[in-house]
């Protein structure tokens, strides 16, 4: 009986725990966006959550410490919607085309994503190189590519001469350009790129043009050789 309460006590804390963590996570993950590292504050930190600064440290060392697992769990959460993409009954454009769709959508509705990416790149990737979780789960978002585009290429419905990684920047590309360009392409051009009512069309245009690009395969080709499709 001892023993059943001591382990219910010990998950509890677990639990409680693992909260904590979580909730200092969100707070700094909205911190570090809209601050930047150099800005961002762990006393703001600790002052909007449930914790102390003390305890800030307890868990994640560091004020470097606490960014890199908020880098870290921002680029889980985009890793995990491509794991969940099951493309293996479709056929490769149709694949391609649901791959770019998941990529618009979360970084359309994840603006804190794209922001810590466009800070991480002013400090030129500083914090983030030295994140081996972040570096081998981002490995993922190629292989999935490149499988989808090694059976196109195999079945005739894909050019050969672009590979994983290319893909992968011009969906990347598109999707970031309207969280990290919104507000200046709105005061050049007039236009809200995350409004509502465009959503539709531009997550249908960044599928047409993926497909678009690797179906055509009377592109001219460089006189270097071409690219392996995997």
């Amino acid at each position: 009986m001892t023993g059943g309460l001591s382990e219910a006590r010990d998950s509890g804390l677990t639990d409680r725990a693992a909260r904590t963590k979580d909730d200092i996570l969100e707070v700094a993950t909205a911190e570090f966006a809209a601050n930047g590292y150099a800005g961002a504050r762990v006393d703001e930190i600790a002052a909007r959550t449930r914790t102390t600064k003390r305890m800030i440290y307890y868990y994640f060392g560091s004020k470097e410490g606490l960014y890199l697992a908020v880098l870290e769990r921002v680029y889980a959460q985009i890793r995990r919607v491509e794991r969940g993409i099951q493309v293996e009954e479709m056929a490769p454009a149709e694949a391609l085309r649901t791959i770019a769709h998941a990529t618009y959508d979360h970084h359309t509705t994840h603006e804190a994503f794209i922001q810590l990416v466009s800070i991480e790149n002013i400090h030129r990737a500083e914090h983030l190189r030295q994140s081996q979780t972040i570096l081998q789960e981002n490995a993922t978002a190629i292989t999935l590519l490149q499988e989808v585009i090694a059976r196109g290429v195999a079945d005739g419905t894909f050019r050969d001469d672009v590979d994983a990684v290319d893909v992968h920047m011009v969906i990347s590309a598109y999707a970031c350009f309207h969280v990290a360009n919104r507000h200046t392409f709105a005061a050049i051009f007039g236009r809200d790129m995350l409004d509502p009512s465009l959503q539709d069309s531009h997550r249908r245009l960044l599928g047409d043009l993926v497909v678009a690009t690797m179906t055509d395969r009377d592109a001219p080709r460089p006189s270097t050789g071409a690219f392996t499709a995997g």
